[in-house]
């Protein structure tokens, strides 16, 4: 397999369907004729020494509390100012479940990081922002590994990092998903690693690209030959143009429409050959401009003066109309366009963070420029994945 130019970054459906139990390993799948027939999984019997406790999980349905199930509510601000508060409802009967892999979080040295301390501030507040508005709509399951540290990409453990997503996820399927469609979730160092998972685990196997509901593989590259949806990485999951289509991928790094990517990016071009990389806008899956729904954590601005600031409840604030975004193809790079529509006149902020350097672009708030829209696109992609089951 190739190395990938893996990166860091800074910073409901109610369902009451005929699941099978958590504890079981058989999963449904349609053969040529469309009958459905019971099959075992490939994980049946699988014990992780690590995952098996669930102090290795920052989100976990056993877990008493976690941080994807609190302070999740959102405040849209309106351009006039006004706040109107939308309650996060936590699903009751999940038919899908939520995997999701966090970026890289430690900036230090050398090598991997370690199960020696408990998670960080940042380790659960990033899983909080990414995974966190899905617990409307899915079982969030979110592992502690051993990353590569941001001074470790050239020198750390990329397998150790690897191996402990894939064990996680053996675990998880083996012992709690009991015939649940799956959405992968990822950002960053996370997303490459996931990457991979759909290339050994989904990508070859006719069972698993059944229960797979989507992958969001944010922040990243994933690569097809010019022009195509599908192949180079991934032969048989492609992107996803529909918000009904199941068994895809959503994927773009994001960047101002101010500021291209320059030549020396890290995102939005091939690793090599003549391919390019994914870019699908989850605003407008089917390509074109839109208004972007965003997510940013309310420690964030949300108003210019700050004089004026209304109070906001702990969660969210999305921001209607402030951010258009497109993928768009230029100078040889593909990517999200994030174009900020500032009204001087108005009480809300006139432009957002996330900025590093410009070959960084807004890679540190991939995920909050349009987390609103892909929490409604799984759910779209939920109901029908539910849908097409007998």
């Amino acid at each position: 397999m190739r190395a990938r130019r893996a990166a860091a970054a800074a910073v409901v459906l109610l369902v009451a369907t005929a699941c099978s139990g958590d504890d079981g390993a058989d999963v449904g799948a349609r053969d040529e004729a469309g009958t459905t027939t019971t099959v075992q999984a490939p994980y049946a019997g699988y014990v992780s020494e690590v995952y098996s406790a669930t102090d290795k999980w920052i989100c976990h349905p056993d877990l008493p509390a976690d941080t994807c199930r609190t302070e999740l509510d959102v405040n849209v601000v309106a351009p006039d100012g006004s706040v109107e508060v939308v309650p996060h409802d936590l699903v009751e009967e999940a038919a899908v479940d939520c995997f999701y892999v966090y970026p890289t979080l430690n900036f230090g040295g050398e090598g991997n990081t370690t199960f020696d301390a408990p998670p960080t501030e940042l380790e659960i507040g990033t899983v909080h922002q990414h995974a966190g508005p899905f617990s409307s709509l899915c079982r969030v399951f979110a592992p502690r590994y051993r990353q590569l540290t941001l001074g470790g990409f050239g020198t750390g453990d990329r397998e150790l990092a690897y191996g402990d997503v894939a064990d996680a996820f053996k675990h998880y399927m083996a012992n709690a998903n009991g015939g649940r469609g799956v959405v992968l979730i990822g950002h960053s160092q996370g997303s490459g690693h996931l990457v991979r998972l759909l290339e050994e685990e989904f990508d070859r196997d006719d069972t698993m690209r059944e229960l797979l509901v989507s992958a969001l593989l944010i922040g990243t590259g994933v690569e097809v030959p010019a022009g195509e949806d599908v192949g180079g990485d991934l032969a048989n999951v492609p992107a996803c143009r529909a918000e009904t289509q199941t068994g895809c991928v959503i994927s773009y790094a994001s960047f101002r429409s101010t500021s291209p990517p320059p030549e020396n990016s890290f995102f939005g071009r091939a690793r090599e050959g003549d391919g390019q990389v994914l870019c699908t806008n989850p605003a407008a899956l089917a390509g074109g401009a839109a208004g972007l729904d965003t997510r940013f954590p309310t420690t964030s601005a949300a108003f210019a003066d700050p004089a004026g600031a209304r109070e906001l409840v702990p969660g969210f604030i999305a921001f209607p109309g402030l951010l258009t975004g497109e993928c768009v193809e230029r100078d040889g790079f593909t990517y999200l366009e994030v174009t900020v529509n500032a009204d001087p006149a108005d009480p809300r902020i006139d432009d957002i963070g996330g900025d590093l350097t410009p070959e960084w672009g807004l890679h540190a708030v991939d995920v909050a420029l349009a987390a609103g829209d892909l929490v409604r696109v799984v759910r779209s992609q939920t109901e029908a994945w539910i849908a097409a089951r007998p």
